[in-house]
């Protein structure tokens, strides 16, 4: 049996943008281009493929465009970008991109540190930012960061997200994304907030974007799932974090989550193959893998069909 965990949910591998932001670190338009086209053959849904986020403030962002330039339009159809403003999308746009994901803070505090500008300015720049999404006939997100805690504020309430949520000036936008940016929330906390958003604000798919800093990545996850979050966002061997949110540390991990929810679509075999993409980047970026599951793929239990053959090693980087 492959205990697929009920209701459905869709991966959205965010590594290449949220996954690369603390690294510090630029990998190649050739190692980007190579990890998005592997994690579509092996199966995962959605990717998030970078930022607009300037390259002085985010460098391992720069060459974003140069990827989404390279890939096909069939890919890029499967990937997301990160904005901020109506001029990142149009921007984003003439390089063939047309999912965007639009970010703005619950916290006033966190937009001021994140975009340099109020709550209120992000939210009266949206109109724009969906028409011109509208313009190459793209879907546009509205991704509400520190939707749970902010690192200058404290506790966000849930009203504040609701507020926002109803908010006129994201008519347009396909989905609303609930960030745990902090990753400070709990289950419980999840899944009343993402079945306060489901009920009660306009009918889109609902993302959740956790974080595994307080080890909860996985339950929040899961109770996100239980709550009505039809994606969830991961990252490869749990990297990441926002340069802009002290305390904010590593993505809950893609393989767990994966390991978790097992997909029709996830093989053991895949599973391996996953494991040792995830291998590759982090041994080229310098980074210690984080996932529970990818360590537990390498364990020497060699009677359960999910470890990773022990003579299987990661190829070269890049």
């Amino acid at each position: 049996m492959n205990y697929n965990f009920t209701p459905a949910a869709t991966l959205r591998d965010v590594t290449l943008r949220d996954g690369l932001q603390l690294t510090g670190k630029l990998l190649s338009t050739e190692v980007k281009i190579a990890t998005v086209r592997e994690l579509l053959r092996l199966g995962v849904g959605e990717i998030e493929l970078g930022s607009m986020a300037r390259a002085d403030l985010v460098p391992p962002m720069a060459n974003t465009l140069e990827v989404a330039e390279a890939l096909t339009p069939q890919e890029l159809a499967h990937c997301w970008i990160w904005v901020a403003t109506p001029g990142h999308v149009a921007k984003a746009a003439k390089a063939g991109i047309t999912n965007f994901q639009y970010c703005l803070s619950v916290s006033d505090a966190h937009n001021q540190a994140n975009i340099s500008r109020t709550t209120e300015e992000s939210l009266a720049a949206l109109p724009e930012a969906v028409r011109y999404a509208q313009a190459v006939n793209g879907k546009i997100q509205l991704c509400l960061a520190t939707s749970f805690t902010c690192p200058f504020d404290g506790q966000v309430p849930e009203s504040k997200v609701l507020q926002i949520a109803n908010d006129p000036r994201a008519e347009g936008t396909c989905d609303i994304v609930i960030c745990d940016t902090l990753g400070q929330a709990v289950p419980a906390q999840v899944a009343s907030l993402i079945a306060n958003v489901r009920e009660n604000s306009p009918q889109r798919r609902i993302v959740f974007h956790g974080h595994d800093t307080w080890g909860l990545g996985v339950a929040n996850t899961l109770a996100a799932i239980a709550s009505g979050a039809e994606v969830v966002d991961g990252a490869l061997g749990g990297l990441g974090g926002c340069p802009f949110a002290p305390g904010a540390s590593g993505n809950t991990s893609s393989e767990d989550i994966l390991f978790a929810t097992r997909p029709g679509w996830l093989t053991p075999e895949h599973f391996g193959e996953l494991v040792q993409l995830s291998e590759r980047l982090l041994a080229q970026l310098g980074e210690p893998n984080r996932s529970k599951s990818a360590q537990g793929a390498r364990s020497k239990a060699t009677a359960f069909e999910w470890v990773i053959p022990a003579n299987t090693e990661p190829s070269a980087a890049g």
